[in-house]
């Protein structure tokens, strides 16, 4: 058995593809702007709590690797942290790591 891994499309980056897909140019511009919406709010929340981490390596003085220990990860992943690399990192593995630290996360809506 043969996989097609041959590339047929690739949507530039900032492309709305929602259009690609076949929706609307109305509709395609609103999910469009609902989705860019929603990735700067994740990404917002996400930088919130890398800073709040930062911060509490910097309070307590730590090294990288002394605060990778404290917080069960990898050094690199420390890095990624202090340098804001919300890529790599989901809401739920930020919140985790600022249990262990004793800074426990609330949730407001609204």
């Amino acid at each position: 058995m043969t996989i097609d891994t041959e590339i047929r499309h690739v949507t530039k980056a900032g492309a709305n593809l929602f259009l690609e897909l076949g929706f609307s140019v109305a509709e395609a511009k609103q999910l469009h702007a609902a989705s860019r919406k929603q990735i700067n709010n994740t990404r917002a929340l996400k930088q919130q709590l890398m800073v709040e981490l930062s911060n509490w390596i910097t309070e307590h003085q730590l090294k990288q690797a002394d605060a990778a220990q404290i917080l069960m990860v990898s050094r690199p992943r420390v890095s990624d942290v202090v340098n804001q690399k919300t890529t790599k990192f989901t809401i739920d593995t930020l919140v985790e790591m600022l249990s262990r630290v004793g800074k426990p996360v609330r949730l407001a809506v609204g």
